[in-house]
């Protein structure tokens, strides 16, 4: 029996693995339930779980102390909105799990069955890590900062995520960037309140968000190359709450997206710029934060022929190398910053067979027997690294 009919053989596990936590969404890092959960689980599997990085949960599988160490990476955190998707597990309230990291625990799980399950004949040891606020950007620091990737010291790794459209059984990778950085950017506006029916005795804070937000898209048409990738958007601006007052204050908050870290950081110091010298030239004052940011995911050529053949063993023409990279961001890039590093996706289901929304759309479903291709994907993926790294 190979890793694929393994994880065919406990899907029921899985997805009520999946459904429970589904219906249990938490936010950031504070997944109490969620924890609680994974660390049951692993136990009833003879595997001993402990805290890492706040509420994020590690463990080791194998007896060869003197081989090499692969981790698995699955994130564990929900997001603040409403499902919709009319689901009989659906999620109550304003938490859901629209991003899929329900379905990568319950993946990561079912990996950890299959490999304990084969535990003698690991030439080396994998180490699990189940990371909270991944949508925050916090997790993956604070479980770097409290040791995942030492005692014992992590020779590569290998993260998940779902791929909402693809088909149920695709599993995708490619070498390089995969996924953008990501830059959390807040700015807050202070001008000069007033009546509207006298805005010449006010500083209008609206006026000069609005030439904010002119000058900022101008930098990616006008000062990015063409050649070159990067997405500044801005979801929220916000002020004033009366129609006839000019406010004090406004506030937006947005994220830089880029694939080369020399267009980031130009980027970020043109921001800064633009925003404080078009407040000023107004006469208003603006600062820009950044509260959270990532990296570029960035995956190594070596890592990613080694587990691709594993892939190709055990899953077959459904495991492709492709040639795709997205702007979307990815926290286990700051894993991928510190150790020779895997990324795949697993599709979710395609409109095909009745699955229409993409990833954090309130109405998004996944096809629950991808639930296996990922788990499969996992245990063989990191057999085969152990495997090439004790030839």
């Amino acid at each position: 029996m190979n890793d694929l009919e393994r994880a065919k053989a406990i899907l029921p596990e899985m997805t009520a693995n999946r459904r429970f936590l589904h219906q249990n969404p938490e936010l950031g890092m504070n997944l109490k339930v969620t924890t609680e959960f994974v660390m049951e689980k692993l136990r009833e599997m003879g595997i001993e779980p402990k805290l890492c990085g706040g509420c994020g949960v590690t463990a080791l599988i194998g007896k060869k102390e003197d081989g090499p160490v692969f981790l698995l990476r699955a994130d564990m955190d929900a997001l603040p909105m409403k499902e919709e998707s009319g689901l009989p597990f659906a999620a109550k309230g304003d938490t859901a799990h629209c991003c899929g990291h329900d379905m990568h625990t319950a993946m990561l799980l079912g990996a950890a069955k299959i490999l304990k399950e084969q535990e003698e004949e690991l030439p080396g040891r994998v180490k699990l890590m189940f990371q909270p606020g991944e949508e925050t950007l916090e997790g993956a620091k604070a479980m770097i900062a409290d040791g995942i990737l030492e005692k014992p010291h992590v020779d590569a790794a290998m993260g998940v995520h779902m791929a909402p459209l693809a088909p149920a059984g695709f599993v995708g990778y490619n070498a390089g960037v995969v996924c953008n950085s990501s830059d959390l950017l807040e700015i807050s506006i202070e001008g000069k309140g007033g009546h509207g029916a006298s805005p010449h005795h006010s500083v209008d804070p609206i006026n000069v968000g609005l030439h904010i937000h002119l000058a900022l898209q101008e930098l990616i048409a006008r000062e990015v190359d063409p050649q070159d990738q990067a997405a500044l958007t801005f979801g929220e601006f916000h002020s004033g709450d009366a129609k006839n007052i000019i406010p004090k204050t406004a506030y937006m908050g947005g994220t830089l997206r880029t694939v080369r870290q020399e267009t980031r950081e130009y980027l970020l110091a043109r921001i800064k710029n633009c925003v404080e010298m078009t407040a000023e030239m107004f006469r208003a004052k603006a600062e820009l934060k950044i509260p959270a940011s990532v990296s570029a995911l960035t995956v190594d050529e070596a890592c990613a022929d080694i587990v691709g053949k594993g892939f190709a063993e055990t899953l077959g023409k459904a495991a492709v190398r492709v040639n795709q990279t997205t702007s979307g961001s990815e926290d286990f890039a700051e894993v991928s910053r510190l150790v020779p590093s895997m990324f795949f996706a697993v599709g979710g289901g395609d409109r095909k067979h009745g699955y229409e929304f993409s990833a954090h759309h309130p109405k998004v479903r996944y096809d629950e027997t991808s639930l296996v291709s990922g788990a499969a994907a996992f245990a063989c993926g990191a057999k085969a690294y152990l495997a090439a790294k004790v030839k």
